[in-house]
Protein backbone atom coordinates (compact mmCIF):
# COMPACT_ATOMS: atom_id res chain seq x y z
CA UNK A 1 0.00 0.00 0.00
CA UNK A 2 1.50 3.33 -1.08
CA UNK A 3 0.90 6.16 1.40
CA UNK A 4 2.19 9.68 1.91
CA UNK A 5 2.34 10.27 5.65
CA UNK A 6 5.99 11.27 5.95
CA UNK A 7 8.31 12.15 3.10
CA UNK A 8 10.98 10.08 4.86
CA UNK A 9 9.12 6.96 3.72
CA UNK A 10 9.57 7.99 0.09
CA UNK A 11 12.63 7.82 -2.16
CA UNK A 12 13.98 10.44 -4.50
CA UNK A 13 12.60 8.38 -7.38
CA UNK A 14 9.13 8.51 -5.81
CA UNK A 15 9.30 12.30 -5.69
CA UNK A 16 10.52 12.48 -9.28
CA UNK A 17 7.65 10.21 -10.36
CA UNK A 18 5.16 12.54 -8.66
CA UNK A 19 6.74 15.57 -10.32
CA UNK A 20 6.45 13.86 -13.72
CA UNK A 21 2.79 13.12 -13.03
CA UNK A 22 2.30 16.76 -11.98
CA UNK A 23 3.76 17.83 -15.33
CA UNK A 24 1.17 15.63 -17.03
CA UNK A 25 -1.72 16.99 -14.98
CA UNK A 26 -0.58 20.56 -15.54
CA UNK A 27 -0.62 19.99 -19.30
CA UNK A 28 -4.03 18.29 -19.20
CA UNK A 29 -2.62 14.82 -19.90
CA UNK A 30 -2.77 13.30 -16.42
CA UNK A 31 -4.38 9.90 -15.84
CA UNK A 32 -8.11 9.68 -15.17
CA UNK A 33 -9.58 7.26 -12.65
CA UNK A 34 -12.96 6.07 -11.48
CA UNK A 35 -13.76 5.85 -7.80
CA UNK A 36 -13.92 8.07 -4.77
CA UNK A 37 -11.63 9.77 -2.28
CA UNK A 38 -12.84 10.22 1.29
CA UNK A 39 -11.37 13.43 2.67
CA UNK A 40 -11.24 14.68 6.25
CA UNK A 41 -10.78 18.44 6.63
CA UNK A 42 -11.40 20.95 9.41
CA UNK A 43 -13.62 23.91 8.59
CA UNK A 44 -10.62 26.25 8.57
CA UNK A 45 -8.82 24.49 5.72
CA UNK A 46 -8.73 26.60 2.57
CA UNK A 47 -6.00 26.10 -0.07
CA UNK A 48 -5.32 22.43 0.65
CA UNK A 49 -8.99 21.49 0.71
CA UNK A 50 -9.91 23.43 -2.44
CA UNK A 51 -7.08 21.90 -4.44
CA UNK A 52 -7.62 18.34 -3.21
CA UNK A 53 -11.37 18.47 -3.87
CA UNK A 54 -11.01 20.19 -7.23
CA UNK A 55 -8.10 17.99 -8.22
CA UNK A 56 -9.93 14.78 -7.36
CA UNK A 57 -13.01 15.83 -9.34
CA UNK A 58 -10.95 16.78 -12.40
CA UNK A 59 -9.16 13.41 -12.48
CA UNK A 60 -12.39 11.44 -12.11
CA UNK A 61 -12.47 10.76 -8.36
CA UNK A 62 -15.58 11.70 -6.43
CA UNK A 63 -14.52 13.67 -3.33
CA UNK A 64 -16.51 12.79 -0.20
CA UNK A 65 -15.59 15.39 2.43
CA UNK A 66 -16.10 14.91 6.17
CA UNK A 67 -14.99 16.97 9.18
CA UNK A 68 -11.66 15.97 10.74
CA UNK A 69 -13.38 15.32 14.07
CA UNK A 70 -15.25 12.43 12.42
CA UNK A 71 -12.12 10.41 13.19
CA UNK A 72 -12.22 11.27 16.90
CA UNK A 73 -14.28 8.31 17.98
CA UNK A 74 -14.02 5.24 20.17
CA UNK A 75 -13.31 2.87 17.30
CA UNK A 76 -10.09 1.38 16.03
CA UNK A 77 -9.23 3.48 13.00
CA UNK A 78 -7.99 0.37 11.23
CA UNK A 79 -11.59 -0.90 11.49
CA UNK A 80 -12.93 2.39 10.15
CA UNK A 81 -10.56 2.14 7.17
CA UNK A 82 -11.59 -1.48 6.66
CA UNK A 83 -15.21 -0.45 6.27
CA UNK A 84 -14.49 2.60 4.12
CA UNK A 85 -12.53 0.52 1.59
CA UNK A 86 -15.82 -1.14 0.63
CA UNK A 87 -16.99 2.14 -0.94
CA UNK A 88 -13.89 4.27 -1.51
CA UNK A 89 -10.39 4.08 -2.97
CA UNK A 90 -8.33 6.68 -1.13
CA UNK A 91 -8.14 8.59 2.17
CA UNK A 92 -6.97 12.22 2.34
CA UNK A 93 -6.62 13.27 5.95
CA UNK A 94 -5.95 16.60 7.64
CA UNK A 95 -5.82 16.07 11.37
CA UNK A 96 -4.03 17.50 14.37
CA UNK A 97 -2.44 14.16 15.22
CA UNK A 98 -0.26 12.32 12.73
CA UNK A 99 -0.91 9.19 14.77
CA UNK A 100 -4.44 9.19 13.32
CA UNK A 101 -2.98 8.71 9.84
CA UNK A 102 -0.63 6.01 11.08
CA UNK A 103 -3.55 4.14 12.62
CA UNK A 104 -5.57 4.38 9.40
CA UNK A 105 -2.64 3.09 7.38
CA UNK A 106 -2.04 0.07 9.64
CA UNK A 107 -4.99 -1.74 8.06
CA UNK A 108 -3.46 -1.53 4.55
CA UNK A 109 -7.05 -1.05 3.42
CA UNK A 110 -6.63 2.22 1.52
CA UNK A 111 -3.81 4.58 0.57
CA UNK A 112 -3.55 7.40 3.13
CA UNK A 113 -2.41 10.92 2.20
CA UNK A 114 -1.39 13.38 4.88
CA UNK A 115 -3.00 16.73 4.04
CA UNK A 116 -1.39 18.28 7.15
CA UNK A 117 -0.71 17.14 10.69
CA UNK A 118 0.88 18.40 13.86
CA UNK A 119 4.17 16.83 12.74
CA UNK A 120 4.49 17.85 9.09
CA UNK A 121 2.83 19.06 5.88
CA UNK A 122 4.38 17.04 3.03
CA UNK A 123 2.00 18.07 0.24
CA UNK A 124 2.66 21.77 0.86
CA UNK A 125 6.42 21.33 0.63
CA UNK A 126 6.24 19.08 -2.44
CA UNK A 127 4.16 21.75 -4.18
CA UNK A 128 6.73 24.46 -3.38
CA UNK A 129 9.59 22.27 -4.56
CA UNK A 130 7.76 21.42 -7.78
CA UNK A 131 7.33 25.13 -8.55
CA UNK A 132 10.94 25.94 -7.72
CA UNK A 133 12.11 22.99 -9.82
CA UNK A 134 10.70 24.65 -12.92
CA UNK A 135 13.33 27.37 -12.42
CA UNK A 136 16.41 25.22 -11.86
CA UNK A 137 18.11 22.30 -10.11
CA UNK A 138 16.86 22.14 -6.52
CA UNK A 139 20.25 20.94 -5.28
CA UNK A 140 21.88 24.19 -6.36
CA UNK A 141 19.53 26.28 -4.20
CA UNK A 142 20.21 27.41 -0.64
CA UNK A 143 16.96 27.29 1.34
CA UNK A 144 16.51 29.44 4.43
CA UNK A 145 13.59 28.56 6.69
CA UNK A 146 12.82 31.40 9.11
CA UNK A 147 10.70 30.21 12.01
CA UNK A 148 10.41 27.84 14.94
CA UNK A 149 10.20 24.08 15.11
CA UNK A 150 6.79 22.95 13.87
CA UNK A 151 5.05 21.04 11.12
CA UNK A 152 6.35 23.24 8.28
CA UNK A 153 9.92 23.20 9.60
CA UNK A 154 9.81 19.42 9.94
CA UNK A 155 8.30 18.93 6.48
CA UNK A 156 11.21 20.88 4.99
CA UNK A 157 13.61 18.79 7.02
CA UNK A 158 12.04 15.61 5.61
CA UNK A 159 12.35 16.96 2.07
CA UNK A 160 15.98 17.90 2.69
CA UNK A 161 16.80 14.35 3.74
CA UNK A 162 15.06 12.70 0.78
CA UNK A 163 16.32 15.09 -1.92
CA UNK A 164 19.68 16.12 -0.39
CA UNK A 165 18.68 19.77 -0.20
CA UNK A 166 20.60 22.55 1.53
CA UNK A 167 18.05 23.74 4.11
CA UNK A 168 19.06 25.98 7.04
CA UNK A 169 16.73 27.09 9.82
CA UNK A 170 17.00 30.56 11.34
CA UNK A 171 15.47 31.30 14.75
CA UNK A 172 16.48 31.49 18.42
CA UNK A 173 18.42 28.35 19.35
CA UNK A 174 15.76 27.31 21.86
CA UNK A 175 13.17 27.10 19.04
CA UNK A 176 15.26 25.20 16.50
CA UNK A 177 14.17 21.83 15.12
CA UNK A 178 16.29 18.97 16.53
CA UNK A 179 19.08 17.82 14.20
CA UNK A 180 18.38 20.61 11.73
CA UNK A 181 21.13 22.85 10.29
CA UNK A 182 20.61 26.10 12.18
CA UNK A 183 21.81 29.70 12.42
CA UNK A 184 20.68 32.51 14.68
CA UNK A 185 21.73 35.65 12.80
CA UNK A 186 19.00 36.43 10.28
CA UNK A 187 20.82 39.33 8.61
CA UNK A 188 23.84 37.24 7.67
CA UNK A 189 21.72 34.19 6.76
CA UNK A 190 19.63 36.13 4.25
CA UNK A 191 22.75 37.22 2.38
CA UNK A 192 23.38 33.67 1.15
CA UNK A 193 19.78 32.46 0.69
CA UNK A 194 18.28 31.66 -2.70
CA UNK A 195 14.86 30.74 -1.28
CA UNK A 196 13.47 32.27 1.92
CA UNK A 197 10.55 30.53 3.60
CA UNK A 198 8.57 31.61 6.67
CA UNK A 199 5.96 30.09 8.93
CA UNK A 200 3.57 31.66 11.43
CA UNK A 201 5.07 32.12 14.92
CA UNK A 202 2.34 30.27 16.82
CA UNK A 203 2.95 30.79 20.52
CA UNK A 204 6.43 32.19 19.90
CA UNK A 205 5.47 35.64 18.66
CA UNK A 206 7.64 37.57 21.09
CA UNK A 207 10.73 35.42 20.57
CA UNK A 208 10.36 35.52 16.78
CA UNK A 209 9.54 39.23 16.47
CA UNK A 210 13.18 40.07 15.53
CA UNK A 211 12.95 37.50 12.72
CA UNK A 212 10.29 39.31 10.68
CA UNK A 213 11.11 39.39 6.97
CA UNK A 214 11.15 42.96 5.68
CA UNK A 215 11.85 44.65 2.37
CA UNK A 216 15.22 45.87 3.61
CA UNK A 217 16.21 42.32 4.55
CA UNK A 218 15.24 41.08 1.11
CA UNK A 219 17.38 43.81 -0.43
CA UNK A 220 20.36 42.07 1.19
CA UNK A 221 19.54 38.68 -0.36
CA UNK A 222 21.36 37.48 -3.51
CA UNK A 223 20.07 38.65 -6.88
CA UNK A 224 17.16 36.46 -7.94
CA UNK A 225 16.35 35.24 -4.42
CA UNK A 226 12.75 34.15 -3.96
CA UNK A 227 10.64 34.89 -0.89
CA UNK A 228 7.94 32.24 -0.38
CA UNK A 229 6.08 32.73 2.92
CA UNK A 230 3.96 29.75 3.91
CA UNK A 231 0.29 30.76 4.07
CA UNK A 232 -1.59 31.77 6.04
CA UNK A 233 0.81 34.61 6.75
CA UNK A 234 0.01 37.91 8.44
CA UNK A 235 1.39 41.33 7.57
CA UNK A 236 3.14 42.85 10.55
CA UNK A 237 3.79 39.42 12.11
CA UNK A 238 6.27 37.09 10.35
CA UNK A 239 6.32 39.35 7.27
CA UNK A 240 6.14 43.11 6.87
CA UNK A 241 3.70 44.64 4.42
CA UNK A 242 6.54 45.99 2.27
CA UNK A 243 8.12 42.52 1.99
CA UNK A 244 5.04 41.42 0.05
CA UNK A 245 5.54 44.18 -2.52
CA UNK A 246 9.24 43.35 -2.94
CA UNK A 247 10.42 41.87 -6.23
CA UNK A 248 11.53 38.74 -4.35
CA UNK A 249 8.00 37.84 -3.25
CA UNK A 250 6.87 34.92 -5.39
CA UNK A 251 3.23 36.02 -5.36
CA UNK A 252 0.01 34.14 -4.79
CA UNK A 253 0.31 32.22 -8.07
CA UNK A 254 3.28 30.38 -6.58
CA UNK A 255 0.78 28.07 -4.89
CA UNK A 256 -0.95 27.21 -8.17
CA UNK A 257 1.10 24.01 -8.19
CA UNK A 258 -0.92 22.66 -5.27
CA UNK A 259 -3.53 21.49 -7.77
CA UNK A 260 -1.39 19.37 -10.15
CA UNK A 261 0.94 18.17 -7.38
CA UNK A 262 -1.91 16.93 -5.21
CA UNK A 263 -3.49 15.28 -8.22
CA UNK A 264 -0.13 13.63 -8.86
CA UNK A 265 0.16 12.44 -5.25
CA UNK A 266 -3.31 10.89 -5.43
CA UNK A 267 -2.52 9.19 -8.75
CA UNK A 268 0.82 7.91 -7.45
CA UNK A 269 -0.71 6.48 -4.28
CA UNK A 270 -3.49 4.83 -6.29
CA UNK A 271 -1.13 3.29 -8.82
CA UNK A 272 -0.63 0.10 -6.81
CA UNK A 273 -4.40 -0.32 -6.63
CA UNK A 274 -4.63 -0.02 -10.40
CA UNK A 275 -1.84 -2.57 -10.86
CA UNK A 276 -3.59 -5.01 -8.55
CA UNK A 277 -6.86 -4.56 -10.42
CA UNK A 278 -5.27 -5.38 -13.80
Amino acid sequence: MRNLIRLDSWSENDVEHVFALADAFRSGAGPTVAGSAVMFFPSTSLRTRVTFERGAALMGLQPIVLPSETLNKDEALSDAAGYIQTWADLLVVRHGRISVMDELAVSHALPVINAMSDANHPCEVLSDLYTLRQRGDLRTLRFLFVGADGNIARAWQEAARVLSLDVVQCCPESLATPNQKWVEDLHSAVQSADVIITDGPGDNGEALAPYQITSSLLDAAPTGAQFAPCPPFKRGREVSADALTHDSFVGHRFKASLLPVQQAIMAFCLADSWDQAL
